[in-house]
């Protein structure tokens, strides 16, 4: 039996030149499911929780489109993003591009449908770097999925080396402003929001032990998955294990609404 097509976004456009694409729930359930085989199940209805994709250096959304429907398939709605210096996104990478996640964030909040309060962002690499930061400043980012998080000397060192595929229009000052960044104190600065951290050992680019550093540094809730073998890119497209992540987002999630509306809690 031939496989249907992959499910196409539900919206593609830009702000501020930054491309974006939204996969929303299938109110029937099974966006996902459909593509395996199995049998549909009932979605909950809005509002629905988001997800924020911030890819790698050198990639684009295109490539974690396969996680924005697993994401919609159980019930998110997920937005993918070019950064700038990557895809149809316009400009350059710079230390813009933090507030370029935040940007984001703030317009899925805004889409209709959408639970503003449960927003989280799901970065790999570079995107797990600029993930955590925004978390960091901004406190409306409810969690965050970081996937063999890049630190700030691994992206510098790829920045002086010319190894990262991305258009950058000052290469000094984009490395300035990388070696002054400090990925530890931000994982510090969630303040209570969860975090889990997957990294393959076997990953050659980013050692799996600066994920167990970060996950040190890290406050409660937060979780630490280390995949024996794998490579820098093998958990991105792992079904099973992003299917892991969302499930235990989502419960941290719901814990943190629940106490948001216990008497006195604010």
């Amino acid at each position: 039996m031939e496989r249907p097509p992959p499910r196409p976004p539900d919206r593609k456009d830009s702000d501020n030149g930054l491309a974006y694409a939204v996969w929303l729930p299938d109110r029937m359930g099974g966006a996902g499911e459909a593509e395996r085989g199995a049998p549909s199940r009932r979605l909950p209805q809005p509002p629905w929780p988001g997800i924020v994709i911030a890819h790698g250096a050198g990639s684009r959304k295109e490539n974690h489109a396969d996680f924005a429907r697993l994401a919609a398939g159980n019930g998110w709605a997920a937005l993918g993003f070019d950064a700038r210096g990557h895809g149809a996104s316009d400009g350059q990478m710079s230390s813009g591009a933090i507030d370029d996640v935040v940007r984001m964030v703030q317009l899925l909040a805004a889409h209709e449908g959408v639970d503003p309060r449960r927003i989280a962002v799901r970065g790999s690499s570079m995107g797990g770097f600029l993930a955590i930061h925004a978390a960091a400043v901004a406190p409306e980012i409810a969690g965050v999925i970081a996937i063999c998080p890049a630190g700030e000397e691994h992206l510098s060192r790829g920045v002086r080396r010319g190894e990262l595929e991305m258009r950058v229009g000052d290469p000094l000052a984009l490395e300035a402003w990388l070696a002054g960044q400090d990925l530890r104190k931000a994982v510090e600065g969630l303040a209570g929001r969860p975090l889990i951290l997957l990294h393959a050992e076997g990953d050659d680019q980013i050692p799996s032990d600066w994920s167990e550093e970060l996950y040190a540094h890290a406050g409660e809730p937060r979780k630490l998955i280390v995949v024996p073998g794998g490579d820098h890119r093998s958990l991105q497209h792992d079904p099973e294990l992003q299917a892991v992540a969302l499930s235990w987002l989502e419960r941290e999630l719901a814990a943190a609404r629940a106490r948001r509306g216990r008497p006195g809690s604010g």
